[in-house]
């Protein structure tokens, strides 16, 4: 591959999928299969973008019908972002592959400061570019922040690692019988207001012409299937 004809996609990890069965804190087993996963798909020649939520660290919904800010709590979850963020940079660097943690609050002795076009940079040099600290801004989840990013970074598509294989008509834990969709219009997604991603991530993807890819991240090969762009999971776009 030359480097104009390498894949570059941004992969949206929640932040339960850190936790493990448990979902909550951090799996270290759980967190060195999918930096390893990454690292594979570096060797590989595709370009990794990577933005992970912050749930299994910190979830502000309680606190906040306790009386909590809401741009408290929002900023405590960015927080959170950096965290595992710190987590997985480390374990992509056991991995073999090097990897730059970004973030949108300045913290330099941790972290670089987030800049679309160094991240770029970083990108095409193979690194693996972790933007942490969300979109810097209280209301927006980390789903938006993902979609953000691939815009900014010049991706070719999102990744949403899910726990099912893609987007169905039913929830298919509670309808066995419930039917996988293999592809959705945005203007379908919007309409239907599909909860396995924000709507205002589904309106910006669509004004930017960014597909969104949605699998089962704990699918043996799912996510390498996906990023050689092999049709796995359920795909949105125009």
């Amino acid at each position: 591959m030359t480097s104009e004809q390498k894949r570059r996609v941004l992969i949206k990890l929640s932040g339960e999928a850190l936790g493990g069965s448990a979902g909550f804190g951090i799996d270290p087993a759980l967190l060195q299969q999918k930096a390893e996963e990454l690292a594979n798909l570096t060797r590989m020649g595709v370009q990794c973008a990577v933005v992970l939520g912050g749930g299994n660290l910190f979830r502000g919904a309680a606190l906040q019908k306790a009386g909590l800010d809401r741009v408290i709590g929002d900023e405590m979850g960015m927080l959170a972002t950096v965290m595992n963020g710190l987590a997985m940079q480390d374990a992509i660097k056991r991995a073999g592959v090097p990897c730059v943690l970004m973030s949108t609050y300045g913290i330099p002795s941790i972290t670089v400061q987030y800049q679309a076009a160094f991240g770029r940079e970083l990108l095409a040099q193979g690194n693996v570019l972790i933007a942490a600290g969300g979109t810097g801004s209280p209301f927006f989840t980390t789903d938006t922040t993902a979609v953000l990013r691939a815009i900014e970074l010049n991706c070719d598509e999102v990744f949403k690692g899910t726990k099912v294989d893609g987007i169905y008509n039913a929830d298919p834990v509670t309808h066995p019988d419930a039917v996988m969709y293999r592809h959705l219009t945005f203007k379908e997604a919007l309409a239907q207001e599909l909860q396995v991603m924000d709507l205002t991530a589904f309106a910006l993807a669509r004004d930017h012409h960014m597909p969104i890819r949605v699998f089962n991240l704990n699918k043996e090969g799912a996510l390498n299937r996906a990023a050689l762009g092999e049709d796995e999971g359920t795909l949105v776009s125009d």
